[in-house]
């Protein structure tokens, strides 16, 4: 339900437009003294409209899923999930059109999952079937429905689809790390936030929001308690979820590199020499050009593979899970092993070892003792 506001001579003002079942509707109010007044006048008429429009009956499938997303959802979301809800909503107006949802069927749902799946990975097929399994449930509390169209379905996906994200062994990291804390120029920090996503395991965005509040260095701990909105043009937001907010433990490397940006003389622990925090476009460039010196070709090498990498090497080093998924700052440890089960799998036969290794302790050496049969043998 998209929101404009205006400033006129005789004040602010302030519309909102939806649209029921293919027609196009609005409200309007001018007069407001201040930006404030015609926000809150507008927050409260989309709860209103959200309210009416939940309710009815004859609704559109897809124009309920827009106002169920408006009021529950995209107030918490970032715009990266954001962006997720408005491709669901086009692809199910592509596919459903003009139905109510009391004529979508389970059979209807599953010929879209499966055309959906047959050009898209599992990944991309399990989170947008959640999403409108999340709209479905709603749409039977609010007593449009009475059966949940979507339960009891087979997901499909093009397995060619799925794209493995590369992340760097032990070798491949150590001279990974070393090439890069070799050149590290403080009017330029890029260097130093691709360091501190290897040895954190942080998002960019995490990264990109440091203030020199949030680090220890006595405690040697981080505090990620927001996220830097660059697609905005940069400022402060929400972390991805609450559970990402968390406070990590570092180590003294770390917090050495970090403490030599104090004399940029800014708030912000990354700050450049132009007065900005690296975009995504330059700290990816950066990585790019340290790939390339080093010879090492990974063809889906990003700046999120360096979280992959991270835990790759927590794994490497007998790191649990359940303590990667709290550093890692995702809600519960299900998350983690989904995310993460190619890494799993490839350690699986390591962790086998140290298993017949460790059982084989079990038994402590002492000094043998003859079986019968042996002991009938020697007498």
């Amino acid at each position: 339900m998209p929101v404009s506001f205006r400033k006129l001579s005789s004040g602010w003002t302030a519309r909102i437009n939806w649209t029921v079942n293919g027609k196009h509707h609005q409200k309007y109010k001018a007069g407001f003294k201040t930006t404030a007044d015609a926000q809150l006048w507008a927050s409260k008429a989309k709860i209103e409209t959200n309210q009416g429009l939940l309710s009815t009956k004859d609704v559109i499938f897809t124009d309920y899923f827009n106002q169920w997303f408006t009021a529950y959802k995209e107030p918490k979301l970032v715009n990266q999930t954001i962006n997720r809800y408005k491709i669901i909503q086009w692809l199910l107006i592509r596919y459903f059109g003009k139905r109510q949802p009391k004529s979508i069927k389970r059979y209807d749902y599953q010929q879209f999952i499966n055309k959906f799946g047959a050009t898209h990975a599992k990944d991309t097929v399990n989170k947008t079937n959640t999403i409108i399994r999340g709209c479905v449930k709603s749409a039977i509390l609010d007593d449009l429905i009475q059966k949940d169209f979507t339960q009891g379905v087979t997901l499909t996906f093009n397995n060619t689809k799925a794209i493995k994200v590369d992340y760097l062994n032990l070798d491949e990291l150590q001279r990974f790390v070393n090439a890069t804390a070799e050149k590290r120029n403080i009017h330029y920090p890029s260097r130093y936030m691709i360091l501190t996503a290897i040895y954190t395991g942080m998002r960019l965005d995490e990264i990109q929001a440091l203030t020199w509040k949030d680090i220890n260095p006595i405690w040697k701990t981080i505090s990620i308690n927001k996220a830097w909105d660059y697609t905005r043009g940069g400022d402060f937001k929400n972390t991805k979820n609450e559970s990402s907010k968390r406070i990590i433990r570092i180590n003294q490397q770390l917090i050495d590199w970090l403490m030599e940006l104090k004399s940029n003389g800014s708030e912000m622990v990354f700050m450049s020499q132009f007065k900005t925090v690296p975009t995504s476009n330059s700290v990816n460039q950066m990585l790019k050009e340290l790939l390339n010196e080093l010879g090492l070709q990974k063809k889906n090498f990003h700046f999120h593979s360096l979280r992959h990498s991270h835990v790759a090497y927590l794994l490497s080093q007998g790191i649990s899970i359940y303590a990667i998924s709290k550093r890692l700052g995702h809600s519960n440890i299900s998350t983690t092993i989904n995310t993460y089960a190619y890494l799993l799998d490839e350690f699986k036969a390591r962790q086998d070892d140290l298993f017949e290794k460790n059982l084989n302790k079990l038994q402590h050496p002492g000094p043998k003792i003859a079986t019968p049969l042996q002991q009938n043998n020697l007498n």
